[in-house]
């Protein structure tokens, strides 16, 4: 790799660094292909960028970027995930992928240009994904119609059962 081909890399990459909302470092030492390619379709799937970096590259695109604290854990094998708009999709993966096999270890990340410990990423993998956070907003805001149309529904009821209940008194 020549020396443009590297200053572009670092560019991309430090746009892209940039532009997400959370960063996560890996190291992927002694995990097998397999493995790898479960992880990195997952990820796809998930709407995360997933790609393994040189160090050196990775320390030149992060400086001025949210991710610049991550430049320390900038060492060995580093592999790195980049989401954009959800946060948690990717730290439940990474952290899932991480408990399961002992080779993959999660190194640091950067949410909303924050540093991260494992033990945070660990906990924001623990919180509910972005579409079961809104789907118990909805339910929440529906509730209180729902209630209201429930007892608007009932008093129309309870009168049919008082008038009929007058029927079957006085036909006896």
């Amino acid at each position: 790799m020549n020396r443009t081909e590297k200053e572009q890399i670092v560019q991309q990459l430090a746009q892209r660094l940039a532009e997400t909302q959370a960063t996560f470092l890996a190291d992927y030492r002694g995990i097998n292909v397999e493995q790898a390619t479960a992880l990195r379709r997952e990820l796809t799937q998930a709407g995360v960028e997933y790609r393994v970096v040189k160090n050196k590259l990775l320390k030149l695109a992060a400086e001025g970027t949210p991710a610049e604290e991550l430049r320390s854990f900038c060492t060995g094998p580093t592999a790195i995930a980049l989401s954009g708009d959800d946060p948690v999709a990717p730290a439940k993966i990474l952290s899932k992928f991480a408990k399961e096999i002992d080779a993959f270890e999660l190194k640091a990340g950067v949410l909303s240009g924050k540093l991260m410990t494992v033990a945070e990423i660990n906990a924001l993998a623990d919180l509910p994904s972005r579409d079961e956070l809104l789907a118990k907003a909805l339910s929440s805001m529906n509730a209180p119609v729902s209630n209201f149309v429930g007892t608007m529904a009932a008093i129309p009821r309870s009168l049919v059962q008082v008038l009929n209940a007058i029927g079957q008194n006085k036909a006896a």
